[in-house]
């Protein structure tokens, strides 16, 4: 099992003898307990799998480790276990558990966290973010002095009657009256009357929502080509909810109606400049992932060839540029849960999926996520990049044999004409070949996409003639997916007229399109087939035919 945001594992040296390194045991236990939890195996060699066949773990050693990780790290909550592997080699596994209740530390004050495969320290700037983020702070469930038998009647008839509608509650909550379907979605005290801040953002009264801690301002600022601003909208004065917030930004800025026309056989289609589940979506998680604890306004930058969204604060710890097409963390559980009922986003960890995915449907580019110091920036482009890419992933959809995440890969390699394994991962943001199996190899044994004869992660893949015809494809002819047989006797015939030169020339020749990366490949299996030479070394190395 490879090390990841839930596993690490050590030698058993970590624990006995002179080499015992306890200290950066604790270090990793704390980072575990801060974030997920996770599982150490103490008795593997980082480059095995399992533990030596001999090997033998003494009867008191699991519960010596346990105390004495304990004696060096506050908050950590952990378990052992000596376990037998495949080849009868023992080791220990050290279970530790998430702590929700409070900021796990090591005896010298450090605190870390787990991101991937790394235990990460956490810096005093931090400390209160991930106690928020832990939940040992919590905004949504700060009550309020004020009764929801006060609250605003017609938002709370409202929120009644859309949970009652709703396909994504259940008959049993339904049922509920009104302060119990309050209760239910920690929108009120159990115990009393109080409405919490979550309560208060929803039902409340304009001026109720006024004086509680950072309720959510939106401004949408238009620019033009110059980066002068042209026009601007504010939310500011408290009296929506963010349901009707989402609302009124949707309907009411005319560049959501915008669109581009696009040939599509005798009839014309129109490509929405943004899709509208894309441009909810965004808004939606700048209002649910923000921390509620620190100042600032959400901004909605509207600008010619594209939109941003930029939230106050940073991304939940755990969660980064890298990893947040793939990681599910709760900053605002329960406001997650109200925004899912109210159809306001998707469930946790698969709204940039649905992006992704909507944006490829529509020829255009994936978003683009960037963190600052203290803000998170997520970048749409407007422009269609291919409206051929548009008819594949039709055509895909219309098949119902193919899953979201493979609907994501699929559009990828068509955007971008042939992606290597490589380049996939990188785009998917994902940690290796076995994670990209499940988002291709049903692609490659439908049809869907073929490769070349490639190894491993220089391996391409590009869409299949099939599905090409199928979907009445009329892209231009591209070198770029030229073959690999094919690409070798272009070279070939290149150096019989212009040997020697270098690759650059060789590549302006052949065909710019036609990435640099797969000439180097194809040529230096040529070298060691015997029939082409190189003279010369890095910049001034050329190539010639073998006579």
């Amino acid at each position: 099992m490879k090390e990841n945001s839930l596993y690490d594992k050590k030698s058993l040296r970590t624990v006995v003898g002179k080499t015992a390194d306890f200290s950066e045991l604790a270090k990793d236990c704390v980072a575990f307990s801060n974030a997920l939890g996770g599982k150490i195996d103490i008795g593997i060699e980082n480059e095995d799998t399992m533990p030596p066949a001999e090997q033998r773990v003494p009867e008191d050693l699991p519960t010596a480790v346990v105390n004495k990780i304990s004696g060096i790290t506050h908050g950590v909550i952990i378990s052992t276990e000596t376990v037998t592997a495949e080849n009868g080699g023992e080791y220990i596994r050290l279970n530790i558990l998430r702590n929700p209740n409070a900021i796990a530390v090591t005896s010298s004050g450090k605190i870390y966290v787990r991101i991937g495969d790394n235990s990460v320290p956490v810096g005093s700037e931090d400390v209160a973010r991930l106690a928020e983020d832990k939940g040992c702070i919590s905004w949504e469930d700060t009550l309020t002095d004020y009764l929801w038998t006060n609250a605003d009647e017609e938002k709370l008839k409202w929120f009644v009657e859309q949970i009652r509608n709703s396909d994504r509650v259940s008959d049993f909550v339904k049922q509920k009256d009104t302060k119990e379907m309050l209760d239910y979605f920690y929108m009120t005290d159990a115990e009393s009357d109080c409405m919490t801040q979550l309560g208060v953002l929803f039902v409340g009264k304009q001026t109720q929502r006024g004086r509680i801690m950072n309720a959510p301002v939106v401004q949408c600022i238009k620019y033009d080509q110059y980066g002068e601003k042209v026009n601007k909208w504010l939310w500011d004065d408290f009296s929506k909810n963010p349901y009707e917030i989402i609302d009124e930004i949707w309907k009411n800025i005319p560049e959501w109606k915008e669109s581009t026309e696009i040939s599509d056989g005798l009839f014309r289609r129109n490509i929405p400049a943004y899709p509208e589940g894309v441009v909810r979506e965004l808004l939606a998680n700048s209002l649910v992932h923000r921390p509620y604890t620190i100042r600032g306004d959400i901004f909605l930058n509207i600008h010619p060839d594209y939109i941003e969204i930029v939230n106050p604060g940073l991304l939940p710890i755990g969660v980064t540029v890298e990893n947040i097409l793939h990681t599910t963390k709760k900053r605002n559980e329960h406001m997650a849960a109200v925004f899912y009922a109210l159809h306001l986003m998707e469930r946790e960890g698969s709204g940039y999926d649905m992006m992704y995915e909507q944006l490829l449907a529509n020829g255009k580019s994936v978003p683009v996520v960037t963190e600052g110091d203290d803000w998170v920036k997520v970048h749409v482009a407007r422009r269609v990049i291919s409206k051929e890419v548009i008819k594949v992933m039709q055509y895909a959809a219309q098949s119902q044999e193919l899953k979201q995440k493979q609907l994501i890969c699929l559009g990828l390699i068509a955007l971008h004409e042939s992606m290597t394994a490589s380049q996939l991962i990188g785009r998917l943001h994902l940690k290796d070949a076995d994670a990209l199996r499940p988002w291709l190899r049903p692609l490659v044994d439908k049809g869907f996409v073929v490769s070349n004869n490639g190894r491993s992660k220089a391996k391409e893949y590009r869409v299949g003639n099939r599905i090409l015809h199928d979907s009445e494809y009329k892209g231009q002819t591209s070198l770029k997916r030229i073959e690999s047989y094919r690409l070798r006797e272009l070279i070939m015939e290149d150096l019989k007229i212009y040997q020697p030169c270098p690759i650059s020339d060789i590549h302006v020749r052949i065909g710019k399109e036609i990435p640099l990366r797969k000439i180097q490949f194809q040529i230096k299996q040529l070298i060691e087939e015997g029939k082409v030479v190189s003279e010369g070394k890095k910049r001034w190395t050329k190539y010639h035919i073998k006579t």
